[in-house]
């Protein structure tokens, strides 16, 4: 058995004795793990805070047959701000159920989104108000649906192929993208977007967590909450797991 070394992100936890804990991380190197943290609900536990939901830290772990062991971490970031906020309580968690959802074991794009997930929780926590939480979570939306091999189309009608301007349109949750007047009829899709609201998401799409789009200073939360929630319904539709959070941001949003 041999020890490693990890930068991960704590997504959730399960008691597994009195005294133990089960974290599950998502880890820059390996994708999803789960670690056992020894005596960490006891006063004096070396781990304690560490082991919070939404920490992210270094960490070194024994291989186990069965569980790895968390033998010691160090924080990294705890996102203080974050749980001085509801707002950003909830949207944190929400980001994090992505995830925790869609990340698997050994996941080759493990650097990425563990990236993606650090870069959000971060912009989350030091948002001063609730459109920088929503702009910053859309963009986590769009990015890590391409990562995972849903990413939306925003250009191109999915049936026939055809550039769309600024001429009507409709968003397939079932495809993943926009769909041409002339084909929304045969696909029996409903969901009519605005040539505005896709050049929104569109530009949120093609620049990183760190860079401002030229629509960010003139969106209001309306636009905000309309791509947001576009964005969790297919999110939700294609995830292989059932979403806890979105019940929860229902009440709040």
């Amino acid at each position: 058995m041999e020890n490693f070394v990890t930068d991960a992100i704590n997504l959730k936890s399960y008691n597994l004795s009195e005294s133990d804990k089960i974290i599950v991380m998502y880890s820059k190197e390996k994708g999803l793990i789960k670690g056992v943290a020894k005596g960490v609900k006891k006063t004096k536990s070396k781990l304690g805070a560490r082991m919070d939901m939404l920490v992210a830290n270094k960490l070194m772990l024994h291989k186990g047959r069965n569980l790895d062991t968390i033998c010691q971490a160090e924080a990294l970031n705890t996102f203080r701000k974050t749980r001085e906020n509801m707002d950003k309580i909830f949207y944190s968690m929400y980001v994090s159920e992505i995830v925790s959802n869609f990340g698997v074991e050994d996941d080759p794009c493990s650097a990425d989104i563990y990236n993606l997930l650090y870069k959000v929780l971060e912009k989350i926590a030091e948002s001063s108000s609730k459109i920088e939480i929503l702009i910053a979570v859309i963009k986590f939306q769009l990015k890590m649906m391409q990562v995972s091999g849903f990413g939306i189309e925003l250009d191109r009608c999915l049936i026939c192929g055809c550039l769309i301007g600024s001429e009507s349109m409709y968003f397939s949750q079932k495809h993943g993208g926009i769909v041409c007047a002339n084909c929304s009829s045969e696909q029996h899709v409903s969901s009519m977007m605005h040539y505005k609201l896709r050049d929104f998401l569109k530009s949120l799409l093609e620049v990183s967590l760190d860079e401002k789009s030229k629509y960010e200073d003139i969106a209001n939360e309306k636009i905000c909450m309309v791509s947001f929630d576009i964005l969790k319904t297919y999110i939700t539709s294609h995830s292989p797991k059932k979403f806890k959070s979105t019940a929860i941001l229902q009440d709040v949003v």
